[in-house]
């Protein structure tokens, strides 16, 4: 019996698509603190908290693309904040042999998954630094994100395709 994949192109190890981390850095981070001491010592009722995420990609070379989240959050209690911080983290990744298709969704899916704990450590880390709990954001899923952007690309007339690679995408609400 002959072996029916003779005729098909076997991959060669040099052109797999790969995606590495090359490295992680903070671009941005600014916290406030407007009302210490005052507000530290008056204690109170639990604070009203808003929080929110954005992804940003932008092409570097033909290889590597810098994703940056931004985390902004922002602690009420009743008329006065507590803090207000905001966070630009980013990862530089190398992505080679990944089909154009593919390559939105693991810019703005993948790459963000894999940094936001770091993120989020630097957010935990500065908010109890500025002398309150540390703020634990909850996991983030990303891919619902990447779904709401389309669907809003697709509302605005721009058709179902995502944010090309270097764009940024529209900020989720």
């Amino acid at each position: 019996m002959a072996d029916d994949t003779q005729g098909a192109a076997a991959p060669q190890p040099g052109n797999q698509p790969s995606m590495n981390l090359v490295g992680q850095y903070i671009r941005d981070l600014s916290f406030e603190n407007p009302g210490a001491p005052g507000t530290l010592l008056a204690g109170g009722g639990n604070p009203a908290f808003n929080v929110s995420i954005s992804v940003g990609v932008k092409k570097q070379n033909e290889e590597v693309y810098a994703v940056e989240l931004t985390l902004n959050a922002k602690a009420n209690r009743e008329e006065s904040v507590l803090f207000n911080v905001e966070l630009v983290y980013g990862g530089i990744f190398r992505i080679k042999n990944v089909p154009e298709a593919q390559l939105s969704a693991l810019l703005m899916i993948e790459c963000p998954r894999l940094i936001f704990p770091f993120a989020r450590q630097v957010l935990a880390s500065v908010t109890q630094q500025g002398g309150f709990p540390p703020l634990m954001m909850e996991p983030v899923d990303f891919s619902a994100i990447y779904r709401q952007n389309l669907a809003k690309l697709a509302a605005q007339g721009g058709g179902a395709a995502a944010p090309a690679p270097g764009e940024e995408a529209p900020k989720p609400n």
